[in-house]
């Protein structure tokens, strides 16, 4: 049974990006005890203040919820980014835990532990844009890319559903890519 992490990154609840969510997680047959939702608009997330503390220890010197989304990330064998596109990018909430992701650079080129996490896993965005430009997906994409370069992990796909803004218009073509998706990962 796969462990499923979500880094959920909107506070819309009933919104575009948890209708993609819910459909890929059903696409998937996850069953609700495979599946741990991070919600990053209700966890306590400081950004990371670059003070160096995990340049020479495995953990994060700020106490909020940084170490328990490293447990999350280390113990996952999927890690679904679910997130609208802001501004070309993730919205804050999200990015505030990404930038999380740092400890993992600082143990791969400070500490020399490689890989930082021992465990493999794949990753997929799920993304929502407004725009029917693909623009800040891809720059998304990129982020994660390089974030999970030394994580252990591979992006391997991504939905998207653009034209949000439009209403549903652009849901069966996020559909398709939905479905698609799922059954790269159930391969």
């Amino acid at each position: 049974m796969k462990k499923i992490l979500v880094l959920l990154g909107t506070p819309h609840k009933n919104g575009n990006t948890v209708k993609m969510l819910d459909t890929f997680l059903k696409l998937l047959s996850a069953e609700p005890e495979q599946v741990t939702v991070f919600d990053t608009y209700k966890e306590n997330l400081h950004p990371c203040m670059a003070c160096s503390h995990c340049a020479h220890h495995e953990e994060c010197a700020i106490h909020d919820s940084s170490d328990r989304l490293d447990q999350l990330i280390r113990e996952c064998d999927l890690l679904v980014v679910a997130s609208p596109v802001y501004n070309l990018s993730f919205p804050s909430p999200l990015k505030a835990a990404i930038d999380r992701f740092q400890r993992y650079f600082e143990a791969r080129f400070s500490l020399g532990l490689r890989p930082p996490i021992a465990k493999p896993r794949e990753a997929v965005l799920l993304a929502c844009a407004g725009s029917p430009s693909a623009d800040g997906i891809e720059i998304m994409e990129k982020q994660l890319r390089l974030c999970f370069s030394v994580m252990n992990t591979q992006l391997v796909g991504t939905a998207a559903w653009l034209s949000t803004d439009k209403g549903d218009d652009g849901w069966e073509k996020a559909k398709s890519a939905l479905e698609r998706l799922s059954l790269a990962i159930s391969a």
